[in-house]
């Protein structure tokens, strides 16, 4: 019998999971929740490290007994520490302006290919390197901590950098595992920045004789190893505030084609290659109710799908990704905007917008499930789609309707599932992720969306084609 304390943090909201594995199956439950709400510093967006880490030590004494802990978080961000160990700056967050123009900046000493053709990394403003030369306090730092290991390294004085976090930098060469010396000369990047690698199910030091373990550190990598099924023909999705859609590799693909299709290369919790494509998600939705309650607007998410299921289809379209959609505030005039410049009726009701984010997304997950088949050979005959997205049944069905292929919605907890059997494999209660997951497809509900796929959906998605194109 053994009791784990799993810490799964989104850049909306974190939470603790406690559960108890008795050999043969495992029990969960949410015992702590928080909003992880940004703060404003000097201007700039920054994550509050002092509210995060009282609510992580409130939440392990909610826990009583535990044989061990562990964080898994969003991709990307970190923390610059000084030669006491200090914090330098609060973490900026991946949505602040300053990496704006970074790419301008970044590819007059690197090209853009030559960076993919060392890291794999789909190439985004928000991805590490390009917030670190945007960072006045990089001279100034000792060492730097992404944000799972950070919140490790304010319970255990140990820093270390786990290998699935470092993946979503731009700066690891992704075939031999380390820092990349061309990425990190080309910006003139000290190498002694970067703490020593470690595997993802590690034991990496302890707080008050708890031992604090290195899982997959990024979300995404924890809950694809909690994916229920071992078919090679499976694509996965986790979904949540941002989609991640692709599937898993024995090796890394970094061709021209998948640079141009911008499709990424991240480690796994097993080894394997996670070759995916980021695509915005759910905050489409979660910013749209935000900015609606500010005009006094208030909806549940409830009432956000019923008011979508209401309206027209195929009215309008975005590109869930398009670059003026994502900044905080004002969404749904943005979307507005966006449908006017591309010449499409502009949506007049809430249920419109809604309607139009959701289908939306839909046509984005079959355009990238495109490429990866063309880039893989593959075929996929089922999507795996795990995390918060799986509680919202509209997205699920038009996800099958769109994609033309049964859409496996679970587990829930997928990211707390894959975090909680990491640190079973690192303490020796489960032999290996796929034991883990074969254990998570027997014991954990899921729901099959297996819709017809009409051909008014795939006029309405050369629509949307051309208009992302716009």
């Amino acid at each position: 019998m053994k009791t784990v304390l799993a810490f799964d943090f989104g850049a909306s909201t974190g939470r603790a999971i406690k559960a108890v594995f008795d050999g043969e199956s495992i029990a969960y439950e949410e015992i702590h929740r928080f909003e992880n709400t940004p703060k404003t510093v000097d201007g700039h967006i920054c994550h509050d490290v002092d509210m995060i880490l009282t609510e992580i030590k409130a939440a392990i004494e909610k826990a009583g007994r535990i044989d061990s802990l562990a964080f898994d978080t969003w991709g990307v961000d970190y923390a610059l520490l000084d030669k006491e160990g200090s914090l330098i700056h609060e973490p900026y967050h991946y949505r602040d302006g300053r990496t704006k123009d970074a790419l301008g900046k970044a590819f007059g000493k690197i090209t853009a290919d030559e960076l993919y053709a060392e890291t794999g990394n789909q190439i985004m403003n928000i991805n590490t390197l390009f917030q670190l030369i945007c960072d006045d306090n990089t001279d100034k730092a000792d060492k730097l901590l992404f944000m799972p290991d950070l919140f490790a390294y304010l319970l255990t004085g140990r820093k270390v950098c786990e290998l699935s976090i470092a993946s979503t930098s731009q700066m690891l060469d992704i075939k031999e595992k380390c820092w990349s010396k061309k990425v990190l000369g080309a910006f003139g990047i000290k190498e002694a920045l970067f703490p020593e690698i470690t595997a993802s199910a590690t034991v990496n030091g302890d707080y008050r004789g708890i031992p604090v373990i290195s899982v997959a550190g990024h979300d995404t990598q924890c809950a694809v190893a909690a994916m229920p099924t071992l078919s090679e023909n499976a694509a996965f999705l986790s979904c949540g505030t941002w989609s991640l859609i692709g599937c898993e590799l024995d090796e890394a693909i970094m061709t021209a084609q998948s640079n141009a299709l911008e499709l990424s290369n991240e480690m796994g919790a097993n080894g394997k290659i996670n070759f995916l494509k980021n695509i915005s998600g759910l905050w489409l939705i979660q910013e749209t109710r935000r900015n609606l309650a500010e005009t006094d607007r208030k909806y549940t998410y409830n009432e956000l799908e019923l008011l979508a299921r209401e309206s027209e289809k195929f009215r309008s379209f975005i590109d869930p990704d398009a670059p003026e959609l994502s900044a905080h505030g004002m969404l749904p005039e943005k979307i507005k905007t966006y449908c006017e410049r591309t010449g499409q009726p502009v949506p007049e009701t809430v249920g419109q917008i809604v309607r139009c984010i959701y289908e939306s997304l839909a046509m984005k997950y079959r355009l990238a499930l495109e490429q990866i088949e063309k880039c893989t050979g593959k075929k996929f005959d089922v999507l795996h789609l795990m995390g918060g997205g799986t509680k919202d049944g509209f997205l699920c069905e038009l996800t099958s309707q769109s994609l033309g292929i049964p859409v496996v919605a679970g587990p829930i907890e997928a990211t707390a599932l894959g975090n909680i059997v990491l640190q079973l494999i690192a303490l020796g209660e489960i032999g290996s992720i796929e034991d883990g997951r074969r254990l998570i497809a027997k014991t954990e509900k899921v729901r099959t969306f297996s819709h017809e796929h009409t051909p008014d959906w795939d006029e309405a998605y050369e629509k949307f084609c051309k208009i992302i194109k716009k």
